[in-house]
């Protein structure tokens, strides 16, 4: 065995979310992390409701950030030969098509939050029987949504003619950010490895929780091919080689779903355990250990990971709320009312809860996910008076993704048990002002851990673990805890208060406006995309107005 440097062996991890690209190293025997790089990813609006990718620029993000991160490690005098293995934690549903000959995308990566193909839901749902799409829940632990990669891929099939041409011509791949990334890294058209892991694969609804493999009925379902799909592999073993760059040869040994790798970065690695990630959106997961529990509740069964080939698949309950930290993203670059997201977390404490001028806000831009599970939904704002200030909104901006995770939380507890504490990472959580209301909200603890990086450290872990080079159990971290500060009263009181306003986004689009959407010419694809903020803006204001002249019910 080789002789390392004083930090020991080290992992480097891959952490490529929605919004940025990171590449971090850590010290295997500490989990210290003790470098990284950071790039920030565009995502562009083709049309209302379409969110899209560029796959190079992922790629390229990707390759960056591992180069200035490893020539970070020699200006730290750390010899970068002491990198042993590369794990890998991705944005999860985001379906990207290629030529397996030229390496090129056939389209843009189509990203989770997408809605293009709620025609294809509505359609499936209308021609296929009430016992075929309950089994494709049954089988894949999710509903019919247009969350989800399996309707994304059916899109791209029906309405691309280079990913008709590539199938017809045995040289079309597809797959999720993973595997596009393992197929690139791992040399690509010149041999690179075509593989997904159980947890990215459990989010495609086309594989079966119970035989970890593409499912044939799931297949026939969705009209999918299957030769056009990775293999699927376990989230932690070698599954090829670096081909280029500075980390040429090292083994990439580690890939996890980005919400299963933070629940693993937060060591949640007990039946019970609950962890939230507060990043784009808002995601609760539930370990439900080896045993894969339907939530009758409106929440996800998906497989929270496979520490190797022959270990046992570990399952979770997911609550997946939508929109999160796009919440503040739209009031600063869609709305201009604040100047920097960082500036939330003291504004918000400038006015109470429920002093005049309190304002409650679903931000429902593209529908609702769980457990409402409702694409007709947009967002609403409610109680705008002539007090209201912008310190309102932001407020109501945080309680909205509060009240969004109370909602899952009690779901999760309807089907399992209720939860005792609630483990908080992502880039929200750095916000004390949310977790203490999230706290007040749920009425139990939010515990944060000090060391932010939960989901590449989640990467590493199984990475290490392939390697043998992590210990067999991960220390906890220090974090800081928030205790509730409200009565049950007062907690009550904001419950109904939000779901008076939840209930009046219900039902704001429906089948025709669908189709208009469909037909609207495109916009600038090199812009960052935003939300429906006109048509937010406008339903805000009919609210108000209907308040005003008392027609709500």
């Amino acid at each position: 065995m080789r002789e390392f440097g004083s930090f020991g062996p080290l992992i480097g991890a891959i952490d490529e979310g929605t919004s940025n690209v990171k590449f971090l190293i850590f010290a295997a025997n500490t989990s210290e992390v003790l470098t990284y790089h950071q790039l920030p990813l565009k995502r562009f609006s083709p049309q209302q409701g379409w969110v899209e990718q560029d796959s190079l620029e992922i790629l390229s993000a990707v390759l960056e950030c591992i180069e200035v991160t490893i020539d970070n490690l020699k200006k730290l005098d750390i010899d970068p030969a002491d990198v042993v293995g590369i794990g890998l934690t991705n944005q999860r549903e985001t379906t990207i098509v290629w030529n397996s000959s030229t390496g090129e995308p056939l389209y843009s990566a189509i990203v989770w939050l997408d809605v293009r193909t709620s025609k294809i839901v509505d359609e499936l749902n209308k021609n296929k029987g009430a016992q075929s799409i309950n089994a494709v829940t049954q089988t894949s632990g999710l509903p019919l949504s247009t969350y989800f990669s399996s309707v994304k891929l059916k899109w791209l099939l029906q309405n691309v003619t280079a990913i008709q041409d590539a199938v017809a011509s045995g040289n079309c791949m597809a797959g999720t950010v993973d595997s596009w990334l393992i197929w690139n890294l791992t040399g690509g058209c010149r041999g690179g490895v075509h593989v997904t892991d159980v947890t990215n694969a459990s989010r495609t609804q086309l594989m079966s929780l119970k035989s970890l493999q593409w499912d044939r009925g799931l297949l026939r379902f969705f009209d999918i091919p299957v030769e056009i799909l990775p293999k699927i592999k376990s989230s932690s073993e070698i599954y090829g080689y670096i081909a280029t760059g500075s980390l040429l040869g090292t083994p990439i040994a580690g890939c996890l779903g980005d919400q299963q790798s933070a629940l693993v970065g937060q060591n949640c690695m007990k039946f019970g355990q609950v962890k939230c990630t507060y990043g784009t959106g808002c995601f609760l997961l539930y370990n439900t250990g080896e045993s894969i529990v339907h939530s009758q509740s409106g929440l996800l069964t998906t497989v929270a990971y496979k520490l190797g080939p022959d270990a046992p698949a570990i399952y979770a309950l997911e609550g997946s709320v939508a929109v999160a930290g796009d919440t503040l993203q739209w009031l600063q670059k869609g709305m201009g009312i604040i100047n920097d997201i960082s500036d939330t977390e003291v504004l918000a404490t400038q006015v109470a809860d429920n002093e005049e001028g309190s304002v409650c806000f679903v931000p429902a831009f593209n529908g609702l996910y769980s457990p409402h599970w409702r694409k007709d939904a947009r967002g609403i704002m409610c109680g705008i008076s002539s007090t209201t200030r912008t310190e309102h909104i932001i407020r109501a901006a945080l309680e909205a993704v509060c009240q969004q995770t109370r909602a899952v939380a009690m779901s999760m507890a309807t089907d399992c048990a209720p939860l005792r504490k609630l483990l908080a990472d992502g880039g929200m959580a750095q916000n004390s002002t949310l977790m203490q209301m999230q706290a007040d909200t749920l009425g139990i603890p939010v515990i944060r851990p000090l060391m932010m990086e939960s989901t590449a450290l989640g990467a590493a872990i199984v990475a290490g673990r392939a390697l043998r080079v992590w210990p067999a159990s991960t220390p906890s971290s220090p974090s800081d805890t928030f205790i509730p500060a409200i009565s049950n009263e007062d907690r009550e009181i904001r419950r109904k208060r939000w779901e008076d306003a939840l209930n009046r986004c219900m039902g704001w689009v429906n089948d025709d406006d669908e189709q208009k959407t469909e037909n609207e010419d495109e916009i600038d694809r090199t812009a960052t995309v935003l939300p429906p903020g006109l048509f937010f803006l406008g339903t805000a204001i009919l609210v108000v107005l209907a308040d005003k002249l008392k027609m709500l019910p």
